[in-house]
């Protein structure tokens, strides 16, 4: 898979606060999903080499929910991870800007989905992101 999707966010907080929020269990609950219909239940993070990601994602209603596993295979602490998924790759880079923090995530898309509905997909996580960060 050579065309890779990046999608990105400008969050109005500082580096360590949007790199905890985005790697902490506790909050990536708050915010892992495309839009309010859904909710992630359920995360544990293994922030380690060779550790383990887990985030349940599922409609509100039930109707429909899947798990969203991966191996961290690079770690630069505070600044960029790179995780396996499916046979797929991940990676997140954070960089400071001002007061402000830049997210960068660029993984490989699956075959199953329009590329553009991929993308649109994990932009919209990651905007669910930003909202939460720069509200708590």
């Amino acid at each position: 898979m050579n065309n890779k999707i990046t999608v990105a966010a400008t969050i109005n907080a500082d580096l360590k606060k949007v790199w905890d929020y985005y790697t902490q269990p506790e909050h990536i609950v708050n915010w892992n999903f495309a839009n309010s219909s859904w909710h992630c239940p359920k995360a544990e993070n293994n922030m380690s080499v060779g550790g383990r990601y887990f985030a349940r994602m599922e409609a509100k209603d039930g109707s429909f929910g899947f798990d969203f596993e991966a191996i961290y295979s690079e770690i630069i602490d505070g600044q960029e991870f790179t995780y396996e998924f499916g046979g797929r790759t991940a990676n997140v880079k954070l960089k400071k800007a001002n007061n402000q923090t830049e997210i960068i995530v660029t993984f490989d898309p699956e075959h199953e989905n329009p590329m553009d509905m991929q993308k649109s997909g994990w932009q919209a996580i990651l905007d669910n992101f930003r909202v939460y960060t720069e509200n708590n």
